[in-house]
This record gives C-alpha cells, sequence and structure tokens, in this order.
C-alpha cells in the first residue's frame, strides 16, 4: 500500500507479526499491534521485554528481520523508504534528552525546522517560542541545557520533537531519568498532548500515568504481547499469570 492510499479510519501505525533479533538473541517475537490516529498506547513490561527496541522499529532506527510495519499506510521497512520523510512524520522522544548543550531551549527547539525542514529563521522561531509556552517552559527561551533540570531538559525535547510538526509521537522510558519531582511535570506535558489529539506510543513504567492516559495497553515479556487490554480491564482483571505476577510487584 503506498502512502496516498492511507485513510484515517485505517491503523496510523500497524505491527504485523513483527520479529527482531540482535545475533541469537530474538528479542521482539510475532508482535501485531494496530493503533488508530489520536489514540493513546502505554507498552509495559519488565527490563529487557523488547519494549524500546519495539518503538525503535516504528522509528527506523532498528530494522526488523521479518514482518510488517507501516506508518500512515508507508511500509517502513521498505529499502526505498525515505527515513527523513518517515522522521518527518514520526516524532521520538528519548530516556536521555539529547539537547545540544551550546544551544539555547530556543535554538535546540528551532534548529531541525531550519535544517531539515527549511523554515525560515523567522517562522521556525515563532514555532519555537509558541512550543516552548506550550510545554510550560515561558521565560527559559535562552537557558542553556545545563541550567535546566532534568524535567525542564525533557520539555525542551519534547518541543524540540513537536517543531517538526509530527503526526505520531514516541515516548520511550522519558521519565526513567528523571527523580520524582520533575516526573509530573513531564507526564502533564504529555497528557495534554494526548488531550489535543496527538498519537502517542509510550513505553513507561509509569502506571498511574498509563491508568490514566492510554486507551489501551500492552504488556510485553521475552519479546511478545502477553496480554493488553484497556486500562481498567488491563489492571483491575488482568488474567494471565505473568501479567498478574509483574504488576504485583510495581503497584
Amino acid at each position: 500500500m503506498n502512502v496516498s492510499a492511507w485513510t484515517p479510519d485505517q491503523p496510523i501505525v500497524s505491527l504485523k507479526d513483527v520479529h527482531k533479533s540482535f545475533g541469537d538473541l530474538e528479542v521482539i517475537n510475532g508482535v501485531s499491534i494496530d493503533i488508530m490516529k489520536g489514540e493513546v498506547i502505554c507498552i509495559i513490561g519488565p527490563s529487557g521485554s523488547g519494549k524500546s527496541t519495539l518503538i525503535r522499529c516504528i522509528n527506523a532506527l532498528n530494522d526488523i528481520q521479518s514482518g510488517s510495519i507501516t506508518v500512515e499506510g508507508q511500509e517502513v521497512n521498505s529499502p526505498d523508504l525515505d527515513k527523513l520523510a518517515l522522521r518527518k512524520k514520526v516524532g521520538m522522544v528519548f530516556q536521555q534528552y539529547n539537547l545540544f548543550p551550546h544551544k539555547t531551549a530556543l535554538e535546540n527547539v528551532m534548529m531541525a525546522p531550519i535544517k531539515v525542514l527549511r523554515r525560515n529563521q523567522a517562522d521556525a522561531e515563532k514555532t519555537a517560542r509558541a512550543l516552548i509556552k506550550k510545554v510550560r517552559l515561558e521565560g527559559k527561551e535562552n537557558s542553556y541545557p545545563g541550567e535546566l533540570s532534568g524535567g525542564q531538559q525533557q520539555r525542551v525535547a519534547i518541543a524540540r520533537s513537536l517543531a517538526m510538526n509530527p503526526d505520531v509521537m514516541l515516548f520511550d522510558e522519558v521519565t526513567a531519568a528523571l527523580d520524582p519531582e520533575t516526573v509530573k511535570e513531564v507526564l502533564v506535558t504529555i497528557k495534554e498532548l494526548a488531550a489535543d489529539g496527538m498519537t502517542c506510543i509510550l513505553v513507561t513504567h509509569e502506571m498511574g500515568f498509563a491508568r490514566e492516559v492510554a486507551d489501551h495497553i500492552y504488556f510485553t515479556d521475552r519479546g511478545v504481547i502477553v496480554e493488553h487490554g484497556p486500562p481498567d480491564t488491563f489492571f483491575d482483571k488482568a488474567s494471565d499469570p505473568r501479567t498478574r505476577e509483574f504488576l504485583s510487584q510495581i503497584l
């Protein structure tokens, strides 16, 4: 299916029987997930269960051995994939903020629109200021990353990703490196994005947050989806022993 054939009544992201190995180690073993436009999906599970690898495959940061991943109808695993075009559509925020330390918050957010989207300086700055306001960092435009808390840096990273005007946002354990006080401000930012209708796919260990914002939760273990469902069903009526054991350890 080519890109133009995609319509919003079809999944915006679709994974079908995805397999991924690193050498002899199979980290994703036949995963299938459909995500509709505007949905918020949380992927949870123990360390090493393939969660981060899975969302990196959606953005073509990792290739897959077999199966299919499509974003808006475009096959991500295709040899003629335009990775730049894909990454304009699919924003990604990592556990580490990866900001440029010698550029201000404003410059960090402006950089990709100018270099990649070829926006003019004035337009890029206007958009960047609006996004910094959106992530509630007004007044920090001229601060350098080293002058910002971890939570503030992570919100700049979110603004930077949004500056590319993506259709889908991937979040990979974005609060894992933060102290408890700053976790909340980042989660509030993501919650507001979700409320605005952004399609969000999150790998997270924040269960309260997952219960609150997710439309659907997937529990992965050893590279397979063990169980999935809407939050109320998932947390209150988990049927698989592995899911129940995992939840009993963290709730």
